[in-house]
């Protein structure tokens, strides 16, 4: 007994031991894990977090880009990507089972062919894969392109929210505005990327635990920032004119390139800018043109360069309008083509201001080498701004270079060849001669404010030179309205009516391969202008690269189709009157005042202006509306609107009439008014004798009437300056 009993205790002890042992190594165990809080490597508490905690981003937003009035130019909206489910996960039954039938429904929607996303979805299936994305096109969807995606009703096909950059205007201002990149490779461009910095945006978080259904009160919340919204200081109402202008002429003519700015004179704000190619910023992938050629593309700017040339030398002494030269051919050096005008034999000797209304290559040659002096010229030159870039708060900005070397490239550089500038360097030099003689940077960027309204960057005027007096721009701005005006000027096709326009054409050759290009249409045509005469508020650029121009079409009828559009609207934006002093002028010897006709037998009324361009609208008896009004001076041949009482109104015949016509007619009828060009009707849709109604929709072409041998004056001269010196 004694002996088992001895057993049994032993037994005990060994038990107890063990079961003490044991003990100790779990309170052990238990006490690393609370103290270390792993398991097996396993942290515990990032598997606790995981599984209970919940975190949920804040979305922020991109700032906004808007013109000088707070019109939109670029902001987030709303986007959708398109999922495809392959196979069931986690108890999920809705995913893609008939391959084929998705495809055909999908594929089309989302800019894919039929067989292509076949392909992808079976490959995705066959590789096993759970979910799959369907390449870029199926990304960044609009809501309407989501709505018809639900409404197929595809099984397996999901949308995920996300946010996309969009520009309301499609290609509106596109090298400036830029576009935002999808593509963390490929940087964005544009002042997109140009000021990210301040438009760029940080989303937020809000972290909370759940247990079981319930969740705990949010333990960590970082706000989202907003980005800096951006204010540029274009106008859409003139940028949109001038868009509209381009892409005219892009259909019309098909030139190689085109480049198109309009600034505020007195500030050097930036009121539109476009270049052709263009592009749409909402669609990726698809740009055929990255540079913004208003500030990257230095070339020689042909004839315009002559009113900086005639400014030196009207402010050194040089210049008088009554002196004279023999026109035609001026020999430089022994080494060197002469310099020829556009008639080689010349137009005999004519005075220095006919010279530069007929811009004389001559006549700018001599200016140079006889008078001013090739050190003096060059330095005057580059007070206008030449050979530096103007800064104005856009990328690629180049310099242009100015050609010193020999003494023929001054001669050449005096009427815009050898030497290259920008567009920008030429608008910027003309604000001398519009401002007085202050020379304006130019810029772009009106105001920067962050998501609380505090404001971080503003744009502001700033004088960068003084290269001319006052006195001297004036003069200037005199030879430069004859260019326009005179029978043998160079611009007459920039002569907008009720719109003092001066400036200067240019029709400069292109150099390639060694050599300048020849022939009809090679050629860069440009005019630098600005209004009104007698205080400029407005400076215009416009250049197109070679131009498709049948025989009997000059460089200047693609240019003023863009010029004369963009200054018509800049008028507008200036709040300017058109000037109606010529007009007076002949209203008072060939024009009369204007009877009052309302509520008069129609007619009679017409009995009693007989002789006049009188345009009866309607059917009525008597007359319910006249324009002009009574005691209104009207010149003979000016269309005198009656508006007659009756219900029917057909519209007249306007060819031959002024856009100001057409918009007053438009105005008293309260048509949709749609034209194109300038000048003087010379279609119209509805045709002549179509009843109109209220608000609906009038369309005109207009077309100029200038003298054809003055179009083609420029560029006949400039075909024979091809240079071949050695």
């Amino acid at each position: 007994m004694e002996i088992k009993r001895a057993v049994t205790n032993k037994r005990a002890v060994v038990l107890l031991f063990l079961f003490l042992a044991v003990f100790v190594v779990l309170v052990g165990r238990i006490a690393y894990i609370q103290v270390t809080k792993e398991v097996k490597g396993n942290d515990l508490v990032a598997m606790a977090e995981e599984r209970y905690s919940r975190s949920e981003v804040l979305p922020s937003e991109r700032g906004s880009i808007s013109d000088r009035h707070g019109s939109v130019l670029a902001e987030d909206i709303p986007a959708y990507h398109v999922l495809a489910v392959l196979s069931e996960n986690q108890g999920k039954g809705n995913y893609i089972e008939d391959i084929e039938r998705t495809a055909e429904q999908l594929a089309p929607i989302i800019q894919l062919e039929v067989e292509e996303l076949t392909r992808m979805l079976t490959d995705g299936k066959d590789e096993g894969r759970y979910q799959i994305e369907l390449g870029p096109t199926s990304r960044y969807l609009s809501f309407e392109t989501k709505e018809t995606i639900q409404d197929l009703k595809l099984p397996g096909i999901q949308l995920e929210e996300a946010t996309r950059r969009y520009y309301p205007n499609q290609t509106f201002a596109s090298h400036v505005i830029g576009q935002k990149s999808i593509n963390e490779d490929i940087g964005s461009i544009g002042l997109e990327g140009r000021l990210d910095e301040f438009l760029a945006s940080t989303d937020g978080s809000i972290e909370y635990s759940r247990l079981g259904r319930l969740n705990s009160p949010a333990e960590n919340i970082t706000l989202p920032s907003d980005g800096a919204s951006v204010q540029l200081t274009l106008d859409t109402r003139i940028q949109a004119s001038m868009e509209q202008a381009m892409s005219q002429v892009e259909l019309e003519f098909s030139p190689e390139k085109m480049t198109a700015i309009a600034a505020d004179a007195k500030t050097g704000e930036i009121l539109a800018m476009s270049n052709r190619p263009s592009f749409n910023p909402n669609q990726h992938g698809q740009i055929e043109n990255y540079l913004n050629y208003a500030v990257a593309d230095a070339v020689e700017p042909g004839s315009t360069l002559k009113m900086f040339t005639v400014a030196a030398a009207i402010e050194e002494g040089y210049f008088q309008d009554d002196h004279y030269f023999q026109s035609g051919e001026y020999e430089i050096d022994l080494h060197s083509n002469p310099v020829r005008d556009v008639n080689p034999e010349g137009w005999g000797e004519i005075s220095y201001e006919e010279g530069v209304h007929r811009s004389s290559n001559v006549l700018m040659s001599k200016l140079v080498l006889e008078d001013l002096g090739i050190e003096p010229f060059y330095q005057y030159l580059e007070d206008f701004g030449f050979s530096k870039s103007t800064g104005i708060d856009l990328s690629q900005e180049s310099a242009g270079k100015l050609e010193k070397g020999r003494r023929s490239d001054a001669a050449r550089t005096a009427f815009g060849q050898t030497s290259t500038m920008t567009p920008i360097q030429l608008v910027q030099a003309a604000t001398a001669i519009a401002n007085g003689g202050k020379m304006m940077k130019p810029y772009i960027v009106q105001e920067i404010k962050d998501d609380e309204g505090k404001v971080l960057q503003e744009g502001s005027s700033e004088v960068v030179g003084e290269p001319i007096s006052a006195e001297t721009a004036a003069h200037v701005r005199d030879l430069l309205r004859g260019v326009v005006t005179e029978e043998y000027g160079t611009g007459r096709k920039y002569d907008i009516q009720g719109v003092d326009v001066l400036g200067k054409t240019g029709t400069a050759q292109i150099a390639e391969q060694g050599g300048y290009l020849n022939g009809h249409g090679q050629y860069l045509y440009s005019f630098l202008g600005m209004a009104p005469y007698e205080d400029p508020e407005i400076v215009v650029y416009v250049s197109v690269t070679k131009p498709n121009l049948t025989t009997e079409q000059s460089g200047n009828d693609p240019v003023s189709m863009i010029f004369n559009a963009v200054m018509q609207s800049s008028m507008v934006y200036l709040d300017l009157e058109p000037n109606e002093e010529e007009l007076l002028e002949e209203a008072e010897e060939s024009g009369f005042d204007m009877v009052n006709v309302v509520g008069e037998r129609t007619t009679y009324a017409t009995e009693l202006l007989e002789d006049k361009k009188v345009i009866v609208v309607g059917e009525g008896d008597r007359i319910d509306y006249q324009e002009p009004a009574e005691g209104v001076r009207v010149l003979n041949d000016e269309p005198i609107l009656l508006i007659t009482d009756g219900e029917s109104r057909a519209l007249p015949d306007m060819r031959g009439w002024s856009r100001r016509d057409v918009l007053k007619m438009t105005n008293i009828l309260e048509l949709e008014l749609d034209y194109s060009g300038n000048g003087y009707v010379v279609q119209q849709s509805p045709v002549a004798g179509t009843p109109i109604s209220e608000g609906e929709a009038l369309q005109v072409h207009l077309e100029s009437t200038v003298p054809e041998e003055v179009e083609e004056m420029e560029e006949e001269q400039d075909q024979t300056e091809t240079e071949d010196d050695s």
